[in-house]
């Protein structure tokens, strides 16, 4: 006998803390009841165990899907508004996949899907700092102040952003707007939104490019493929907290 999120964690449904969120959810029943008890414990080669009434299987095989997320999709298996959600778009998907972090539903670009709970768990933790690269189309053009203190990091929400790196990567003729290369290392909810907000050029469309080492300018938006296995490699030493760099102390 194991504590569930543990078995959900091994069969690859989340990460442990992930399966805690589901379980506290009321999404994960055991022979036909629910269970929100974290220190519960279950016998997965005995036990009915179902998320959202699917039943969970330790043999299935790991699958590394990258997509390319249109607008108008919510990154989530399911969506209470009955919003279309990431899911739609896997046609043929057959395991119990899941979103490894999260794009909003107005931004697009490369999302990470899989059923390797150790592996997800492992590229959003905050210690290995896994870069994420976005490019961000602004409202006006941001002056070398305006990028400085983004690439330096300032508070926001009460907390303080580490640094990013930016890059203009060009203007508008008329000098209505602008477009950002930002390469930020942690998962804020809507951070790259915000930052921009902040400094006074609001977002008015995100993509994000680039997930650590891993690209595909050639995805098309709303089609998806597994990912090679090198490219799961350089995921994997990616997630490697030497891989991490160091993070500078704040300027005083």
């Amino acid at each position: 006998m194991d504590r569930l999120q543990k078995i959900l964690s091994q069969a690859g449904i989340a990460s442990r803390r992930a399966s805690e969120k589901l379980m506290l959810d009321g999404r994960v029943t055991v022979n036909g009841a629910t269970v929100t008890e974290l220190g519960t414990k279950a016998d997965s080669a005995r036990d009915d165990i179902r998320v959202d009434g699917r039943r969970i299987r330790s043999n299935e095989p790991r699958r590394y899907l990258l997509l390319n997320k249109p607008r108008g999709y919510v990154t989530t298996r399911s969506d209470p508004q009955r919003r279309p959600t990431v899911m739609d778009l896997l046609t043929g998907v057959r395991e119990y996949v899941y979103p490894v972090g999260r794009l909003d539903f107005e931004s697009e670009g490369l999302l990470l899907l899989t059923n390797d709970g150790d592996f997800a768990a492992a590229l959003t933790h905050p210690r290995h700092g896994v870069p994420r690269v976005y490019e961000a189309r602004v409202l006006g053009v941001p002056d070398a102040h305006d990028l400085s203190r983004l690439s330096r990091g300032f508070v926001l929400d009460r907390r303080r952003t580490a640094p990013a790196t930016i890059r203009l990567l060009g203007q508008n003729r008329d000098g209505t707007g602008s477009t950002l290369e930002i390469t930020i290392r942690e998962g804020r909810n809507r951070q790259v939104r915000k930052m921009c907000d902040a400094i006074g050029h609001p977002v008015d469309a995100l993509r994000r490019v680039a997930i650590g080492p891993l690209r595909d300018r050639h995805l098309k938006p709303g089609h998806w493929r597994e990912l090679s296995a090198a490219e799961i490699e350089n995921l994997r030493r990616e997630q490697s907290p030497s891989a991490a760099p160091r993070r500078r102390s704040p300027a005083r």
